[in-house]
């Protein structure tokens, strides 16, 4: 029977690493859970054995229910019957498996029914869903909500929401409006405090799942305000039934996740936290909590794609050969899968990363932390900070080529909707949209490159000992380091700001490309497999960061007026 999780051998790869040590030692407190619920892991082994049978069994799920239903869920989509979402016949049933099997609230802790997982096994989940269906992940991967509920509710909302979810309730964050896309700080929807109590009214627009049971709810809570400062964070309980779906969008892509226009008319909602701070702190916790989710929808997008490409390459059969044997398909199959495995390994490095961070966060709660702690909790954070915008930025570019380069291969009958590249064509464009475009991420990643972040983390990385059969890849990743260093010079050297955004993604996807090279090559290190995928990435990261170099050497300030629309 198949299984996404066994017939990927990456993903334990990736579960195996060393730094796992110290997240699964944080995350369960040095074992100290196990006191308080027999089944909690008494050590690391017994913690790393939960984890690898829970992801066999979203592997089952994924490979034997998701990926089955996934073209009668494209077909059929969502239905608006009396102003509510009826999911299409295959999602319900996606999501009475994933329930069923005790799959909402991995990351949630055990007092609140929830697995205790930490954010590298959830996202790996996330990953195999998202091959079978990218459209599913959506509705499932929004348990993000609850992890924001934990981070800043109380504990009374946290005892009467989380559990709920753990269970398996849906959940929705309702931020974006018609007028209010990517500047948030235009939220309009008005929260008015009555006799003690939130009710809020206007429209959300573009709300994935926005049927979910529990929704968190951007709205102006200060009045005579226009910026973000005016804007608090709410819970709405689906159970109060003062919201109306108007409509659901009919998209390109990820037809069985259904996106919602919303009329909230004195709906009684719950502030989080404290009134002012919903955009500028509950908002951007969620939303990178949700960018890593897309890069995760990404991976797994692109890796369906590869494996369809495979597939259909090894079966059709033109001049008398299969097309897997001529150089110009084989290339690009090879291509696909070393890109496939570059931002794979970004991305679990940037999970690393969060749940470092996280868990020292979740423990500064509990206890006062060591001068020790508080440094390496600011240092994981500070690199969760710039890796997240780039982790989804290039994951969710790579995703859309690598989908595109499948589907090149498939050839006329790759347009038809016969074989499912066709919809996975479809679902990958979104991607590189919704929860901050592309440019979004760059603005966002751009602190890297101006602060010296990615530099530093490329020399760390430069500085780990590998074997020395690896070290003429390491002389080749340097040289690349070196024309970063001197591109990201010749830019800011310049001084002007708009100068500096003009090129900002050039040396975004530049140290992105370095950083990925880097984590081929400790890849490589620990597994031998790697070998082809970091020989190939980085020949194709060398000639495209060259590329980059040469453009930035021939511009200056005055080019700008060119391209400047009139």
């Amino acid at each position: 029977m198949a299984n996404f999780y066994t017939d990927t051998a990456e993903l334990k790869f990736h579960l195996t690493h060393p730094l796992m040590q110290k997240i699964v030692a944080l995350k369960e407190r040095n074992f100290t859970e196990h006191e308080r619920f027999d089944y909690a892991p008494v050590d690391f082994e017994d913690a790393m054995d939960s984890y690898d049978k829970v992801l066999e069994i979203v592997g089952d799920i994924s490979a034997n229910t998701v990926a089955p239903n996934a073209e009668s869920v494209d077909a059929e989509g969502p239905q608006l019957i009396d102003g509510h979402v009826q999911y299409a016949a295959g999602t319900q049933k996606n999501l009475d498996a994933i329930i069923k099997a005790g799959l909402m609230g991995i990351t949630l802790p055990r007092k609140y029914d929830g697995l205790n997982f930490p954010i590298v096994p959830y996202i790996m989940a996330a990953d195999m869903v998202s091959r079978a269906d990218a459209g599913f992940v959506n509705i499932w991967g929004l348990q993000d909500c609850a992890e924001t509920i934990h981070e800043f509710a109380d504990e009374e909302q946290q005892q009467r929401y989380l559990p709920r979810i753990a269970a398996g309730e849906t959940a929705a964050m309702d931020l974006t409006e018609p007028d209010a896309g990517s500047d948030l700080q235009a939220v309009q929807l008005k929260a008015t405090l009555v006799d003690g109590k939130w009710i809020l009214n206007g429209v959300k627009r573009f709300i994935t799942n926005g049927d979910g049971n529990i929704s968190l709810v951007l709205a102006r809570s200060e009045e005579g305000t226009a910026d973000g400062r005016g804007l608090s964070m709410f819970i709405y309980d689906r159970n109060s039934n003062a919201v109306t779906v108007r409509r659901i969008e009919h998209k390109l892509g990820i037809i069985g996740s259904p996106t919602c226009e919303l009329v909230f008319k004195n709906a009684p909602a719950e502030l989080v936290g404290q009134r002012k701070f919903g955009l500028i702190k509950y908002v951007m916790a969620l939303m990178n909590g949700a960018r890593l989710g897309i890069a995760a929808q990404s991976v797994g997008i692109a890796d369906a794609a590869w494996r369809e490409a495979v597939s259909y390459a090894k079966e059709r059969v033109q001049f008398g050969s299969s097309i897997s044997k001529f150089p110009a398909v084989y290339e690009m199959i090879s291509r696909m899968k070393a890109k496939v495995d570059a931002i794979r390994t970004l991305l679990y490095e940037t999970a690393r990363f969060v749940d470092v961070y996280k868990a020292y966060e979740h423990i500064s709660k509990e206890r006062s932390l060591l001068p020790e702690e508080k440094t390496e909790m600011k240092a994981y954070q500070k690199l969760a900070d710039i890796f997240t915008p780039l982790s989804k930025g290039l994951s969710s570019e790579i995703c859309n080529q690598v989908a595109y380069d499948a589907l090149q291969i498939h050839g006329g009958s790759g347009f038809m909707k016969d074989y499912p590249i066709e919809r996975i064509y479809r679902d990958a464009r979104i991607t590189s949209i919704y929860e901050g475009t592309t440019q979004l991420q760059v603005v966002a990643a751009v602190r890297g490159v101006t602060t010296g972040g990615y530099l530093a983390q490329i020399k760390a990385y430069a500085e780990t000992e590998v074997k020395p059969e690896l070290l003429g890849y390491r002389g080749y990743i340097s040289e690349m380091a070196f024309e970063y260093e001197e591109a990201v010079k010749a830019v800011l050297e310049v001084g002007n700001n708009e100068y500096t955004d003009f090129h900002a993604r050039r040396l975004v996807e530049m140290a992105g490309n370095i950083i990925m090279s880097h984590l081929l090559v400790l890849d490589t290190n620990r597994d031998h497999q790697y070998w082809k995928s970091l020989d190939i990435f980085l020949k194709l990261a060398r000639a495209e960061n060259r590329g980059k170099m040469e453009f930035i050497s021939i511009t200056n300030p005055a080019d700008l007026g060119k391209y400047k629309m009139d």
